[in-house]
């Protein structure tokens, strides 16, 4: 007996292309919580800042959107200081951060062994702190009777960063020096974690290699490890300036009114001074500067391996 196989029915085109239809709409769906969540609480928020910056009037007669540009220019001319001292400040903190971080992180990717754990929890511990509290323990440390100060006069610290223009030769409380220590700080995480994650996922064999060809450690970390880390080194670093750049808090806290940062400035022209327009174009400002630090950073750096 032979079998007789029976052919399915074909489909009809209106169902085929319903199908395909369906299955390209389906990353769009995916994708429209999140772009939903941008368009809400950055896009609009973003309009609505920038309609506040061309704004005149006052808190009792009101705000209109006349236009005013010349706002802009106003606030660059009146705090380009304080935006010269953000991006120094901030530039300051990520090498820095980045001079710290990058020893441990190499130290926890290939030498900590079992207490690799331990290690990364003890990096992110300060975030289960708030962001308050932790600066306000710095300004307990770096007080001028303090055992940390006593110890800086000591070694003739002090001297050194006063020569630089970093304290004042007889405290480190309400100076440069604090603000960008306070930074370093906080900060610091954010460099550490993603160096980890980059020199973590190096191939070991790559250093035996290296050893084999008769390289010395030095070599080997030039030529192998360094270039092999660096999207997390650039990842790093954008992260640590971003918001070091536009943060208030330790400035406030730990400088002085010689060490404000536009940070403060913009805080205050919204909660005290509330003058609106100013302190959203001082927030666009912002926004352009570190964008076009970034910019330029990320094209000497290089993006092929940021992927």
């Amino acid at each position: 007996m032979t079998a007789t196989a029976t052919a399915a029915p074909a489909a009809e085109p209106g169902v085929v292309h319903k199908r395909s239809l369906r299955r390209k709409l389906v990353p769009y769906w995916l994708l429209l919580p999140g772009i939903l969540w941008l368009v809400v609480f950055f896009a609009l928020p973003l309009v609505y800042q920038a309609s506040t910056s061309v704004q005149t009037g006052s808190l009792e007669e009101g705000f209109k959107v006349t236009w005013h540009f010349q706002t802009y220019w106003d606030a660059l001319t009146e705090y380009w200081p304080h935006f010269v001292r953000s991006v120094l400040y901030a530039g300051t903190a990520t090498v820095l951060c980045l001079l710290l971080g990058y020893p441990l992180a190499y130290l926890i990717a290939f030498k900590a062994g079992r207490w690799r754990n331990l290690l990364l929890v003890l990096v992110i511990a300060p975030f289960f702190t708030s962001f308050l509290i932790r600066t306000l323990a710095w300004k307990t440390i770096l007080s001028d009777s303090g055992p940390v100060v006593d110890v800086l006069d000591t070694v003739g610290f002090l001297d050194i960063t006063n020569l630089l223009g970093m304290t004042d030769g007889s405290r480190v409380l309400a100076t440069p020096l604090a603000v960008v220590t306070g930074l370093t700080y906080n900060f610091l995480p954010f460099m550490i974690l993603p160096l980890y994650t980059s020199l973590e996922r190096m191939d070991s064999r790559l250093h035996e290699a290296a050893g084999d060809l008769y390289a010395k450690p030095s070599t080997t970390f030039r030529k192998v490890t360094l270039p092999l880390s660096m999207p997390g080194v650039v990842s790093g670093t954008l992260l640590t300036f971003i918001p070091a750049s536009g943060d208030y808090i330790n400035a406030e806290l730990l400088g002085s009114t010689d060490t404000k940062m536009v940070g403060n400035v913009i805080q205050s022209q919204f909660l005290r001074v509330l003058d609106y327009p100013t302190a959203a174009a001082l927030s666009f400002i912002l926004m352009a500067v570190v964008l076009i630090v970034v910019t330029i950073y990320i094209r000497r750096a290089g993006t092929e391996d940021l992927v």
